[in-house]
């Protein structure tokens, strides 16, 4: 099972290196819920030490599905495809998905995905509470003059 590296941390931030995304199918974990082993995903809330979003990698073999179907109490998704193409569907829609597709998905909409491709899909997906994010972009920015050391 491949280990996340970490880069560097201090009080201010935390960064790691996954290594090489067409390599995701090299870690794992046991699903905390339902004790199955899930190849092929790491999730970046631990690692990091985030505290308002939980981030994971994820990848599907070729011609697979996600094993089940899910949704959220309060939290809601955003899939961002990064390799690969398929379907995605929320509860009775489904839709085709392909490199570049980010999909938002409510905590209620029952969602599963599938790779329709001969490779690897590799997909991003962000978690956060629903309705939690109260400025965004330049509205939460505030530029400071720095030095830059590269």
């Amino acid at each position: 099972m491949k280990q996340i590296e970490k880069l560097s941390e201090n009080e201010h931030f935390t960064a790691i290196n996954l290594g090489n995304l067409d390599d995701l199918m090299s870690y794992s974990l046991i699903h905390p819920v339902n004790k199955n082993l899930l190849e092929g995903k790491v999730f970046l809330k631990e690692a990091t030490h985030a505290t308002g979003t939980e981030i994971s990698f994820n990848s599907l073999a070729p011609h697979a599905g996600q094993p089940y179907f899910h949704i959220h109490r309060k939290n809601e998704e955003t899939y961002i495809i990064i390799k690969g193409y398929g379907f995605f569907q929320v509860d009775e829609e489904c839709f085709e998905i392909k490199e570049g597709s980010v999909i938002r998905v409510a905590p209620k909409g029952n969602r599963g995905i599938s790779n329709a491709s001969d490779g690897i899909m590799i997909y991003m997906v962000v978690q956060s509470k629903e309705n939690s994010l109260e400025e965004y972009t330049t509205a939460d920015g505030e530029r400071r003059p720095f030095e830059p050391k590269w």
